[in-house]
């Protein structure tokens, strides 16, 4: 077996609206329906130019998810990273939006990165191939 890629993220959200608003208005992607409004789960599937859908927004159920630790950001997991085109556009939809972001111009390899954080407290790394300026304006690494 050989992983070929990331198929979607599951997002459990406060607010099922803001969130799929938020990933709409940032980054482009159409609201559908999630195959499990049938068996009374509430969410959406957040799909791309393609009509893949790229992540999954679940509704906070208490009793589901009552395990879930929402206090840090992410859970375990530190971040999601996507594949993304058009910089400029992004990062100028961030600054009309109003969202805190974070641009690194890597020191290796030939990507510009867009840090922000949604709704929900979760890190979205949005890396975006190519255009770099050569000075570092943010860098973790």
């Amino acid at each position: 077996m050989a992983v070929k890629g990331v198929n979607h993220v599951n997002i459990i959200a406060n607010d099922l609206d803001e969130t799929a608003k938020f990933y709409g208005d940032l980054l482009g992607f159409q609201r559908g329906e999630t195959p499990g409004a049938a068996m009374g789960f509430k969410g959406a599937w957040l799909l791309d130019d393609t009509g893949q859908a790229i992540i999954h927004v679940m509704a906070l159920h208490a009793e589901r998810h009552a395990d879930l630790d929402r206090g840090s950001a992410t859970g375990s997991i530190d971040h999601v990273a996507l594949t993304c085109e058009d910089f400029a556009g992004t990062l100028q939809r961030c600054e009309q939006m109003g969202v805190e972001h974070a641009v690194n111009d890597r020191k290796f390899g030939d990507i510009r990165q867009i840090f922000v954080t949604d709704p929900n407290n979760v890190k979205l790394e949005l890396n975006f191939a190519g255009g770099l300026t050569g000075k570092v304006l943010f860098s973790r690494y």
